[in-house]
């Protein structure tokens, strides 16, 4: 959709706007991202349409809506789609949502609104894979006492005990473990925000066991800055650590298929259940906003 030229300068004006409120407003970057450039579909449409901005009637958006339903998924738009191309129910909700929060903001910066009477079929939902405690409990036990068997249980650590993002795990460099401190200072978070992980006393543990005994013994008198080393004395890809994962679940006897999101999506759910507040579980994943955290009630409800 990004792709789709817009050739009246207000339009351009109101996606512009319509993006920056959104993040004023508080919604995570990705949603940013994506209404906006829903938004930009529509305006392109009612362009090729020749309708004027203050002639969308609920009529219109009808059409709109059918116009969506009948075209075929482009091969630039990242979504979904049903059999013969067709666009899913999830794309047309985000659609719908889009266009709503778009008519929120016209009211809401004084240039007027219309009206969205859009009945959908329900939205599927998606809900994270997660493992119990008690699964964690077995990652943790499959872990043997090797150089590898350490970073092993540092990755658990990292990725469960730390709630870390893939990329912000492999990123780590030694000097961003502060076990005087008893924090992780994470320096590549998402969009590049930084923040600092508080470590419980076993997670210092065992990352402190894995620094002492397992990195040293896998650097081999190599001079590397990353917290995690590969058994050639390098920085791993995430998709070695990946692997390591799916090994450890196999030893473990769970049958899930799983991978460094699930750890992560694991200790939100449970920090909820157990009974700490959005916000701080949003400030211990590093989200922008609570709108990004709010899965995991749905989550832990279905559990």
């Amino acid at each position: 959709m990004k792709h789709l030229s817009l050739e009246n300068p207000r339009h351009k004006q109101l996606q512009q706007g319509f993006s920056d409120w959104l993040e004023l407003t508080g919604y995570a970057a990705t949603s940013v991202y994506g209404m906006s450039n829903c938004m930009r579909e529509f305006l392109h449409w009612i362009e090729q349409e020749h309708i004027q901005l203050e002639d969308i009637i609920p009529v219109v958006v009808h059409r709109y809506f059918f116009h969506l339903k009948h075209r075929k998924k482009q091969k630039r738009i990242a979504c979904s789609a049903s059999g013969g191309g067709a666009l899913s129910t999830n794309y047309l909700h985000k659609h719908v949502q889009s266009i709503k929060k778009f008519s929120h903001y016209l009211k809401e910066t004084g240039q007027g609104s219309f009206e969205i009477d859009i009945l959908l079929p329900e939205q599927k939902s998606k809900i994270p894979e997660i493992l119990t405690k008690e699964e964690i409990k077995q990652l943790y036990e499959a872990c043997e006492s090797s150089p590898i068997g350490l970073r092993d249980r540092a990755m658990v650590s990292i990725y469960y005990g730390c709630g870390l993002r893939r990329t912000e795990g492999v990123s780590l460099d030694i000097t961003d473990f502060l076990p005087d401190k008893k924090v992780l200072y994470v320096r590549k978070g998402k969009n590049y925000r930084e923040r600092y992980v508080p470590l419980t006393s076993e997670i210092k543990h065992d990352l402190q066991e894995y620094v002492n005994y397992g990195r040293k013994a896998l650097l081999q008198d190599k001079s590397e800055p990353a917290f995690f080393i590969s058994e050639r004395g390098t920085r791993p890809q995430g998709q070695s650590l990946i692997i390591r994962l799916k090994i450890l679940a196999s030893k473990a006897g769970i049958p899930k298929n799983i991978g460094l999101h699930v750890l992560r999506h694991s200790i939100a759910t449970h920090l909820l259940q157990s009974g700490m507040s959005l916000q701080n579980i949003a400030r211990f994943l590093g989200h922008a906003s609570l709108e990004s955290t709010q899965i995991y009630t749905h989550i832990a409800h279905n559990r």
